[in-house]
């Protein structure tokens, strides 16, 4: 496979990945959370940096999944004594990124650990750091996890998509048939931390929110139907990926930052024309009386 095509791989799987996983936060009205643990994670791989002094390894990855956990529990800790969940999210990523931007300008200093590429990602790289797979030969690390991770979004939403459905939707009712609401918040943010790590390294913590978000969000105002939701958010994630790639070559730019750029269009686009929530659509279905009366 081409160099381009590796990191239009990469980028389409990051898509995919958050294209699911962001539908259920914005459905549950938790998008912020999206940016908490895409910034937090870097505290657990600068602490696994710390403790191995190794750049690369597994050990980095659970690094970055314990800090993301840890930061729904804190949330969640803050929110059951009284903090409002907008407060907590707030108090805890920046604490958290905070302490991790001290821990690299102290501690890491001599590392290639720094963090512009935590922001923005280097995907450029991606096709150089590669493993050998039987059968495949090399195939870049990135490619590698992010397909892994896709599976477990994929199996975890197929074997409880009902109870994913009612919790996303009224979790008061989803409690009151005996569905443990308290443990699929949980099993969530785990899919969370797992997608925002296996997304970070490539593409960093500004796409990583942009693709969680903005595809989801756009998916949001076409359709009502969760099924249909999730395939449009993939789908606009993909699109957002091969679009912002060909426009940075031909503007000469980052590659995420494009990427992001292309899912902030897509969603200007779906707020405008969407059929179901669009300005247009709503706009038309407002009678001549009502209008007249506004």
């Amino acid at each position: 496979m081409s160099y381009s095509m590796w990191i239009l791989l990469t980028a389409s799987l990051v898509g995919v990945c958050c294209g699911l996983v962001g539908v259920l936060l914005i459905l549950r009205r938790m998008a912020m959370m999206a940016d908490a643990i895409s910034h937090s994670v870097l505290l657990g791989i600068v602490v696994a940096y710390l403790m191995t002094l190794q750049l690369s390894g597994i050990h980095m990855f659970i690094g970055a999944i314990v800090a993301g956990l840890a930061t729904a529990l804190l949330v969640q800790a803050f929110n059951q004594l009284g903090v409002q969940q907008e407060a907590s999210i707030g108090i805890v990523f920046t604490t958290l990124f905070a302490i991790a931007v001290i821990l690299i300008a102290t501690k890491a200093g001599n590392a290639h650990l720094d963090i512009q590429h935590s922001l923005m990602g280097e995907i450029t790289f991606i096709p150089w750091n590669t493993v050998q797979l039987p059968l495949l030969g090399a195939v870049p690390w990135a490619v590698v996890s992010l397909s892994a991770v896709l599976i477990v979004i994929l199996l975890v939403l197929l074997l409880f998509y009902k109870e994913w459905k009612l919790t996303s939707f009224d979790a008061v009712f989803a409690a009151s048939i005996g569905i443990p609401v308290t443990l699929m918040h949980y099993l969530f943010m785990s899919l969370v931390s797992l997608t925002s790590v296996a997304a970070f390294d490539a593409v960093g913590a500004i796409m990583v929110v942009a693709m969680l978000i903005t595809p989801a969000s756009a998916a949001y105002l076409w359709t009502d139907k969760l099924s249909v939701m999730l395939v449009l958010s993939c789908s606009f994630g993909v699109i957002s990926a091969w679009g912002g790639y060909y426009g940075a070559l031909w503007l000469d730019t980052s590659i995420s930052g494009a990427m992001a750029f292309a899912t902030g269009i897509i969603f200007m686009i779906s707020f405008v024309v969407a059929p179901r929530y669009g300005i247009i659509a709503k706009y038309r279905r407002v009678s001549p009386t009502q209008a007249l009366s506004k």
